[in-house]
């Protein structure tokens, strides 16, 4: 006759009565690891690194970034109880967001993401974003593995990458006209003219569209000549799509970065092993090939690079002093953020 298994409530009583404890009632009942959860917006994680993510990890993919934002905080957002994660199911151990993004958070919400020797690896520049932008000496709260500056794309425009000296202001060329699209976020435009009316005035008529995560799709097969997005999105294409040339401008320009984060709570820590594969082969190469670049020290960079093509090394890599140039964008205090939107209404195109 087969055996009768004890109620969970008698092997309770039983491990409590013996000292054997919950540990020895989890191998009793052969209970496995709870699985942790890195919660991304699709399509920002590189699958051949996210594939490797161990056990009892595991990837859950949201269609965008205020997705992603809300599955961390509770739905009245904004309110004193958007600083702690959510209650109705666990939250995720890991997540990925841009810059931008994660420092929307409520700081209550993220807690230190715990791998200083790892950080310790990384160039200088990365620094104040491991921080979030706070203070020196503030805990570091993201682990900051890729960074992309802002890039023109232009397509079958050989004449406008010949002068790529001009940098940005290829944008108000004449023949651009309607043929641009421009970041989605008012404030990265901005920074492409550094604030200057005139040329944001000049740059926002000749906008078809604002629209970074589709600007690309309206550059290979709509009216638009082009676009300006990360550099990530556009490095895979260039192998397979010779009608498009990239201007990075030497004057330099607003950059973005992509992070984990550690929410509020008592989920597991980090895998570090998974988190330092991307900065050393194998993986370092094939990231670099897709377009994702940690921000490693640059010789570290310039070893990884070599037997790369020369012109797309010279778009992950660029000169130092074009380097130097790259601008975080940090959050604005309230003043700031309303001389921006003043500047914007005012370079408004007129209506018609």
């Amino acid at each position: 006759m087969a055996e009768r298994l004890l109620p969970r409530r008698t092997l309770l009583r039983l491990a409590a009565s013996t000292g054997l404890g919950l540990p020895a009632l989890s191998l009793l009942g052969g209970c496995r690891a709870e699985a942790a959860e890195l919660l991304a917006v699709r399509g920002e994680l590189p699958a051949g690194w996210a594939r490797r993510l161990p056990s009892p990890w595991r990837l859950r993919q949201l269609d965008d970034p205020a997705a992603v934002r809300a599955a961390l905080l509770p739905p009245a957002a904004g309110s004193a109880a958007s600083a702690r994660p959510r209650t109705d199911g666990s939250p995720p151990a890991l997540i990925q967001l841009g810059d931008g993004w994660a420092t929307s958070l409520p700081r209550p919400s993220l807690q230190p993401i715990g791998t200083p020797a790892l950080l310790a690896r990384l160039a200088p520049l990365a620094a104040p974003v491991q921080r979030l932008f706070a203070p020196e000496g503030s805990p570091a709260l993201a682990w900051p593995w890729s960074l992309s500056p802002w890039v023109l794309v232009l397509r079958d425009r050989p004449d406008l990458a010949a002068r790529a000296a001009d940098g940005w202001d290829l944008l108000l060329d004449p023949s651009l006209a309607g043929r641009v699209v421009l970041p989605s976020s008012p404030r990265v435009t901005i920074a492409l003219v550094e604030g200057d009316l005139t040329r944001l005035r000049r740059l926002r008529a000749h906008a078809l569209a604002s629209d970074d995560r589709d600007g690309l799709r309206l550059l290979l097969s709509g009216p638009a000549q082009a676009a300006v997005v990360p550099r990530q999105r556009v490095v895979p294409l260039l192998r397979s799509d010779p009608r498009l040339q990239v201007v990075l401008p030497a004057e330099g320009g607003p950059l973005t970065w992509n992070l984990l984060l550690r929410p509020t709570g008592d989920g597991p820590a980090p895998p570090i092993d998974w988190l330092a594969e991307i900065l050393e082969p194998p993986l370092l190469p094939r990231l670099l090939a897709a377009g994702w670049v940690p921000p490693l020290p640059r010789p570290l960079l310039q070893q990884a690079l070599k037997g790369f093509p020369a012109a797309m090394a010279a778009i992950l890599l660029p000169p130092a002093v074009v380097q130097e140039r790259w601008r975080d964008l940090p959050p604005l205090p309230a003043q700031e953020r309303l001389a921006l939107q003043h500047l914007w209404d005012e370079a408004a195109p007129p209506p018609g």
